[in-house]
């Protein structure tokens, strides 16, 4: 029998962890999952325009923690952090998974042409960067549309969950020219049942593809 895993999830906001939590339920129930939240990180990249040394740092410290406390891998939820994550797993000798990687994968295996759907617009930059990166190292070329739509994350935050996938929904008909919408956030996981609909595309999510890599790796 295969001994329970420990996996800590690292937050930058609360309304990334119903998204985790449940694809874990449905995909790996036996992982024992522990829950690092620290809210001030996504306020305090907004505020600053960018990532800074001072957030960096952060990251590392709250990935070291996790290492410390017994964790067999280390999965961050907050896709505007790529940088800061990558220092992080160059530090620790258990998996780190950013929270993109693992889909980014599934989309390049799929698809050239790749459409990028946002609700906190900074996170776009760093996962076309990624994408970019991804493609590069597979030798491949890769074309690559967006869109963001702040007012869904607003929505989800007053407790508008209808409203927020509507949102997404209508943002996805707008963002054409791709074979693959991917969600860029792990809080917008809700919307894909409303975006295939609405957009008849392949709609990939970061939490399903992360639990799956997260599953092979350890198992």
């Amino acid at each position: 029998m295969t001994s329970t895993k420990r996996i800590f999830l690292i937050h930058a906001t609360p309304v990334a962890m119903a998204p985790i939590a449940e694809a874990f339920a449905r995909l790996w129930p036996e992982a024992q999952l522990c829950n690092l939240l620290e809210d001030s990180l996504s306020r305090d990249l907004r505020s600053a325009g960018g990532l800074t040394d001072d957030l960096k740092r952060r990251f590392r410290t709250l990935a070291r923690y996790a290492c410390d406390a017994g964790a067999d891998a280390v999965l961050f939820t907050c896709s505007a952090f790529g940088e800061a994550i990558e220092l992080s797993r160059g530090e620790l000798d258990i998996p780190v998974l950013k929270p993109n990687e693992a889909m980014i994968e599934q989309a390049l295996e799929q698809a050239r042409k790749v459409g990028i759907l946002a609700t906190f617009e900074p996170s776009i930059a760093s996962m076309t960067a990624e994408f970019q990166h991804a493609a590069q190292a597979r030798g491949v070329e890769l074309e690559i549309v967006s869109g963001a739509c702040p007012q869904a994350l607003e929505a989800l935050h007053a407790g508008d969950a209808a409203g927020h996938d509507r949102l997404i929904a209508a943002l996805a008909e707008q963002v054409q020219g791709c074979e693959v919408l991917c969600f860029s956030q792990f809080s917008m996981t809700s919307a894909a049942p409303a975006v295939g609909q609405a957009s008849g595309r392949t709609v990939l999510t970061t939490p399903d593809s992360a639990v799956q890599k997260l599953r092979r790796l350890l198992l």
